[in-house]
């Protein structure tokens, strides 16, 4: 990025259309019921493993043992119900949202079940397999779709669970969020580039469901509003050069918790050695430690110089990453190891992403050597370039640069010659992944995936960097240890915001562009899309707290939005996330004694908890408005009220806009109450 151009404002999106909605059952509402979980150990799934369950055919319907209690599968229509342990009938599925056709004959072997449905080409298997029943189905037909599982038709369902961003948990029948204009129906998200995790989940009266796609190319999640409450049709699409023959979806019985599909998501991980925690990558790299405790900012004017970081110390400014662009004044070798000096990250922003003609290049990370510009192109299927972000050049392609391996070493290594230990790669984990049709270096999704990683483990590997990358979907996790972007649901209405340079800011001055410093206010329906405690749940931080550190977007730094920052100082302390800041000369004499307050309160919450999963979480207040999460086996637990009446009575009430965090071996709990910290300017 350069102060001239903007950072991609969000994942560009290949929106599948789902198919028509089928009818929905009488609406019910969440209004005064009060979620939690306490789960841990004693709430994972026993179930048998592959071969374990016996499965019992009648008919066209299986019979499925699972965790929880017995699924039920038409194999006629893919229609699927379960029988919990309490008698209790749940709809997981309603039939596939196109006729299958008469089934073939069904085979239960080594227990699993296989059968084919032969009007459409399909091949079916089901099986239990670790708790979960798990269905494949495979299909021959290139660019043949499968409108399925239909979800969220169950009379009982109260609750959507979607991980847009941090996580979001729609109440079914809540008009707001069944509105095409401001909520999500008629949204389709592609689940590798529009959602943190594959997977999405509903609470059903007192039990919950949790539908995960392990391999998530070539599907979609369509939403839609029938008779006013909120169903997700999953699309998925077939194809040979995709890679994407076989389709996979489990499905999951679990507690009426808004976070057990994230908590199931956890466990899957954990099962196939994809769960990399940030324990085992500060043993590979220590310096990765310092993001413990530590707030991050991108740096302009002079707090990129080796004043401004000793500014920021003596600020009390005890851990930070400062990031900055590789513009034409970056952080010389003198400001870095001020920084390092201090226990501070540093690390450049960079991007592997865009390519230009280097005499015309409006940013010098679009800057390449020979051939790379145009040679590194990605090309559609009718030979055309993909243009690349804004239309400025080219998207490149992972694949010209695997197959050059020395290029990105070279940058690399011209990017922290000045003694940078951090790293800040945009877009490489974002989950918007290309189809390379170039006769030179042709790749599919998946290898363009599998090339990311590959350099991603490079710079966080051999080279030692503390990496990052921007909104980092959950495949990514193994080999980045924090997020830019990952917290922050995004919402249409956001871009053409940030557009209008009256509201938001251009990007002048040079110091400190308006587009980062100048404060704004947010609609109300954007802001409640967006940030509003009632509807954001933590699926992402159950599933990855301990694994990288998540915050909000940059552009969307703590004080760029006034009338949130008690509502977000709140969600951080909750969540055990660090803030995003923006730092310059001015700033840290205005904001610097209220940024470095809050810094050390959440340090050592963040030091004993950064490393430990999120245990728990749930709501203490029908309205939720007061929270609870803890993390670790007592390691943290943190309260907050997002209200403005007091929760509890006595000496002990916890005000509104207040938090409390309680650490293992406290006697009273830590408050935090954001409103009272200094504002005075440094003099």
């Amino acid at each position: 990025m350069t102060t001239t151009i903007p950072r991609r404002p969000a994942t560009r999106t290949r929106r599948r259309a789902a198919l028509a909605a089928l009818a929905l059952v009488s609406a019910c509402t969440l209004t005064g019921t009060t979620w939690s979980t306490a789960y841990g150990a004693s709430a994972r799934p026993t179930g048998a493993a592959h071969g374990d369950a016996a499965i019992r055919l009648h008919g066209t319907l299986l019979e499925i043992p699972v965790n929880g209690g017995l699924a039920q599968l038409r194999t006629d229509t893919l229609a699927l119900t379960a029988r919990g342990r309490d008698g209790r009938t749940l709809t997981l599925s309603a039939p596939a949202a196109q006729p299958l056709g008469q089934p073939g004959r069904v085979t239960v072997r080594g227990g699993s079940a296989s059968w084919t449905l032969p009007e459409h080409g399909l091949s079916v298997t089901a099986a239990a397999v670790r708790g979960r029943l798990q269905v494949t189905v495979h299909n021959e037909r290139d660019g043949a779709t499968l409108p399925w599982p239909v979800t969220g038709t169950d009379p009982a369902a109260t609750q959507l669970q979607l991980p847009s961003g941090e996580g979001l948990g729609l109440p079914v029948g809540d008009p707001f969020w069944n509105s095409t204009d401001t909520g999500v129906a008629g949204k389709s998200y592609d689940l590798e580039a529009d959602l943190s995790m594959p997977l999405w989940g509903y609470t059903l009266g007192g039990q919950g469901v949790s539908y995960l796609v392990p391999q998530p190319i070539g599907t979609s999640l369509g939403l839609a509003s029938q008779d006013g409450r909120l169903r997700g049709t999953a699309v998925h699409t077939f194809s040979r050069r995709a890679g994407t023959q076989d389709y996979t979806v489990t499905f999951a019985l679990t507690n009426p918790s808004p976070v057990a599909p994230a908590q199931d998501y956890r466990r899957w991980l954990d099962e196939h050695g994809q769960l990399v925690t940030l324990q085992s990558k500060i043993a590979a790299n220590p310096e990765v430690g310092k993001l413990l405790g530590a707030f991050h900012a991108y740096t302009w004017g002079s707090a990129r110089t080796a004043q401004g970081v000793q500014q920021m110390q003596a600020l009390g400014l005890s851990r930070l990453w400062l990031g900055y662009d590789a513009d034409d004044q970056p952080m010389d070798a003198a400001a870095v190891a001020a920084a390092k000096q201090a226990g501070y990250l540093v690390g450049p922003y960079d991007s592997f992403a865009n390519g230009q003609d280097p005499s015309t290049a409006d940013a010098p990370t679009s800057v390449w050597p020979t051939p790379v510009y145009p040679d590194y192109c990605v090309h559609q299927q009718d030979g055309s370039v993909l243009a690349g972000f804004h239309d400025r050049g080219c998207y490149l392609s992972s694949q010209a640069f695997a197959q050059h391996g020395d290029v990105l070493a070279q940058r690399t290594a011209q990017m922290t010659a000045n003694g940078s230990n951090s790293y800040f790669l945009d877009v490489d984990a974002a989950g918007e992944l290309y189809d390379d049709y170039s006769a030179d270096h042709p790749m599919n999704q998946q290898q363009d995936e599998a090339n990311r990683i590959a350099r991603m483990r490079q710079l966080s590997g051999p080279d030692k960097l503390v990496l990052g990358s921007e909104a980092a979907h959950s495949w990514a996790s193994p080999v980045i240890a924090f997020s830019h972007g990952s917290l922050t649901p995004p919402a249409d209405g956001l871009w053409p915001l940030e557009k209008n340079k009256d509201v938001w800011g251009g990007y002048a001055p040079a110091g400190g562009p308006g587009i980062f410093f100048k404060p704004a206010d947010l609609p109300a329906d954007l802001a409640k899309e967006m940030f509003d405690p009632a509807y954001r749940i933590p699926l992402l931080e159950t599933a990855l707290h301990d694994v990288q550190v998540n915050l909000d977007r940059w552009e969307l730094s703590y004080t760029k939005l006034p009338a949130l920052e008690t509502t977000r100082a709140l969600q951080a302390v909750l969540q055990n996330t660090p803030l995003n800041l923006v730092l310059n000369g001015p700033t840290l004499n205005t904001d610097g004694k209220q940024l470095a307050a809050l810094q050390q309160y959440f340090a050592p919450l963040h030091e004993a908890a950064g490393t430990q999963p999120m245990t728990g979480f749930r709501y203490l207040s029908a309205d939720h408005q007061v929270q609870q999460t803890a993390f670790g086996d007592g390691v943290l637990q943190v309260t907050a009220n997002f209200g403005t009446s007091a929760y509890g009575s006595g000496a002990d009430a916890l005000p509104g806009g207040c938090v409390d965090a309680k650490l293992k071996g406290d006697r009273q709990p830590r408050r935090l109450c954001p409103t009272t910290l200094p504002q005075a300017p440094l003099k």
